[in-house]
């Protein structure tokens, strides 16, 4: 009896330790996996598309959570871009059609009211008035952008970072190259249809986009390594400001 007493015991012993060795095995597995899945995440992304974009109405137009705005929005685009590239309207002929259509607007809404209203009296005609403070939030969000553009090319070219800089003055050549194709309306009109459809997209197919993005980074990244390894090392590096 004891020793039959003393086999199972030990037998017992054993299952339980395989049963947690395989459970902590498979939760080792789960636990690399989420890893994985996080790390693959473009540029590290661990919050949802929505709240990268900053959130509130603007990330829902971008994102198509509106489709009739959206759809107006971009529908706006396309429109003043076709009326300015393929029609050759300027801005200063577009602007006074629009404002001799705005005016007739009104001038028949307040003459053609008071024919048809039962007292004869014409009714006030809507008018449209920009806020004060309008133009003051363009101006300061712009600069706000272009002083942060500035302040990142001079500290790239300021800071001794060889690789860096090369980089940034290959993206601006090739920024030059791209603008002798495309004049600057049109460059801005496909940054506009850009970021009205890339979010979308990659919200839709970002494990597919993910996936391939790293692939090429990977790609890209062994052939800098020989690049860096035959001649940017060898090349000396200034000396960085205090």
């Amino acid at each position: 009896m004891s020793e039959n007493f003393t086999a199972e015991k030990l037998l017992n012993t054993l299952v339980e330790t395989l049963e947690k060795q395989k459970s902590g095995s498979f939760h080792v597995e789960v636990k690399a996996n989420s890893m994985t899945s996080q790390f693959n995440k473009l540029f590290g992304r661990e919050k949802p598309v929505h709240h990268i974009l900053g959130g509130g109405k603007s990330a829902d137009v971008l994102l198509w959570r509106d489709k009739k705005i959206s759809a107006a929005v971009l529908t706006a685009a396309t429109t003043i871009w076709l009326l300015f590239e393929w029609l050759n309207y300027n801005f200063l002929s577009l602007l006074c059609l629009a404002l001799v259509l705005v005016m007739s607007v009104q001038f028949l809404w307040t003459n053609a009211s008071g024919v048809f209203s039962s007292d004869r009296k014409p009714s006030k005609a809507p008018r449209l008035v920009l806020p004060k403070d309008f133009f003051v939030n363009i101006a300061t969000a712009v600069g706000a952008e272009v002083n942060r553009g500035l302040r990142f090319l001079q500290n790239v070219s300021c800071g001794g970072n060889l690789k860096q800089f090369v980089i940034v003055v290959v993206c601006l050549w090739a920024g030059a190259v791209i603008g002798n194709w495309f004049n600057f309306f049109t460059v801005v009109y496909i940054g506009f249809v850009a970021a009205h459809t890339l979010p979308v997209f990659y919200e839709k197919y970002d494990d597919q986009i993910d996936n391939f993005v790293y692939k090429v980074l990977d790609q890209m990244q062994n052939q800098y390594r020989k690049v860096d390894f035959g001649l940017l090392s060898k090349i000396p590096k200034g000396k960085k400001l205090e």
